[in-house]
């Protein structure tokens, strides 16, 4: 097999991605380790996805110039363009299925619609933080894994936020919430359990949809005015995000209490507002900082140490943080399954073995210069998710900062919601769950 991150070297020119990198490809390896990448560099959902794109591919390059590979196993890679569109995000993992280590298909949408095929073709899913919250259940779902947190915690979580700068979760009662949504299987996912929580605590949640792309929200922030919410919470991507906060400007809305989803955070959400998105808040599972050890090894390998070039991939922005800590997820369940299989190709059955055994301490986090950057995590076979905590961050005008301590989802409320869709899944789909 040719190296497939070849394709790479014509990328920029073809997309028109600035500063893209034309990378040097590595000499054919007896061992190959294959990720597809999906990704969407164009459209509207480009100025989330091209971070994305560029955090991936930074690591994998830095895995194979830094460590060659994984124990000797070159990393090799292929992107494809989605658009973060659902039917050709399953036509490109078709595509790139053949000999792949894992898909991460990084839209819940095309998530919902490779589940059962996943099985069938042995490609374990690694949908980080989105997707279907129900497959956090491993019984159920033994091909897809969804840690270090979902959307249902997630939701949860920042619920707990509200109540810690409320005085407690006794005065959240009567409080007014509004749920900002793109309105799609991603953006719908919170809706549960903010509603379950609503019955929990006696808040008032108004639920308000955005249509794809988000581009025009007037109607829904006017809505937002005349409501007056305590709290406001969005479940946004791409363009829809940049616009919502530049609307939430305009009428005034107190943006300490304008709270993001962790896929709602990103420097492209903040920066057209200019001084308008000045205390913006967003949920996170991991550092918005780029001094980490990663990082000084990215920029050595990969850019040779040129910071300029580096910024002008990306470099160090929340989502290309995101990307550089779940390509390292996927990389550390190859690793996970070479020390059962032996240092070689893994196939996809092999690394769902390696995501359900996977370990990382803060010891192993160190040793990859990433302590501190995530929390560590513990997968099994009955929890796909692991804890779920997350904090909040906060836009200062020109970066981000933590603004709460790590907070743990509500699990007494979470896990039987997640169980309890999982068995209707498995009896929707005539699926045996496992005995874990």
């Amino acid at each position: 097999m040719n190296l497939r991150n070849l394709t790479l070297a014509f990328l920029g020119a073809a997309i028109g991605v600035t500063g893209m990198l034309t990378l040097t490809p590595t000499p054919a390896a007896a061992d190959e380790q294959f990720f597809p990448m999906l990704v969407y560099r164009t459209g509207a959902y480009a100025p989330s996805g091209i971070p994305v794109a560029n955090g991936f591919r930074d690591y994998y390059t830095m895995l194979n110039k830094r460590d060659g590979g994984i124990n000797g196993v070159t990393v090799t890679f292929e992107e494809c363009e989605t658009q973060y569109n659902t039917k050709i995000g399953v036509e490109c993992y078709e595509k790139l299925k053949k000999n792949a280590t894992l898909i991460n298909p990084f839209s819940t949408g095309i998530t919902y619609q490779l589940i059962p095929k996943s099985a069938v073709d042995e490609v374990p899913i690694l949908s980080m933080g989105y997707g279907r919250t129900a497959a956090a259940d491993g019984r159920v779902f033994p091909w897809v894994f969804n840690f270090p947190t979902t959307y249902w915690s997630q939701a949860s979580a920042f619920i707990k936020y509200v109540a810690q700068q409320e005085g407690g979760e006794g005065n959240l009662k009567d409080l007014k919430i509004a749920h900002v949504y793109h309105n799609s299987a991603y953006g719908k996912e919170a809706n549960p359990t903010l509603e379950v929580l609503a019955d929990k605590y006696g808040y008032k949640l108004t639920l308000l949809a955005v249509d794809h792309p988000g581009q025009e929200q007037k109607a829904t922030w006017l809505q937002v005015r005349r409501l007056k919410p305590d709290w406001v919470f969005m479940s946004g991507w791409g363009v829809m995000n940049s616009v919502a906060i530049k609307e939430a400007a305009i009428i005034k809305y107190p943006m300490d209490h304008f709270v993001g989803n962790w896929w709602s955070g990103s420097d492209a959400d903040v920066t057209p507002a200019g001084k308008g998105s000045i205390g913006y808040k967003s949920a996170t599972f991991h550092s918005p900082e780029s001094n980490f050890g990663v990082h000084k090894d990215i920029l050595k390998y990969v850019y040779g140490g040129d910071m300029e070039k580096a910024k002008a991939n990306s470099f160090g922005e929340v989502l290309y943080n995101r990307a550089v800590v779940n390509a390292m997820f996927g990389s550390e369940a190859v690793r996970t399954a070479q020390g059962k299989f032996g240092n070689r190709t893994m196939t996809g059955k092999e690394v769902r073995w390696g995501l359900e055994n996977l370990d990382l301490t803060v010891a192993r986090l160190a040793e990859l210069g990433m302590e501190d950057f995530t929390l560590p995590v513990k997968v099994s076979c009955l929890d796909h998710e692991t804890g779920g905590p997350i904090r909040i961050q906060q836009w200062d005008g020109s970066k981000w900062s933590f603004a709460s301590d790590w907070i743990s989802p509500i699990r007494d409320v979470v896990r039987p919601m997640v169980e309890e869709a999982a068995a209707a899944y498995a009896a929707e789909n005539n699926i045996t769950p496992r005995t874990c």
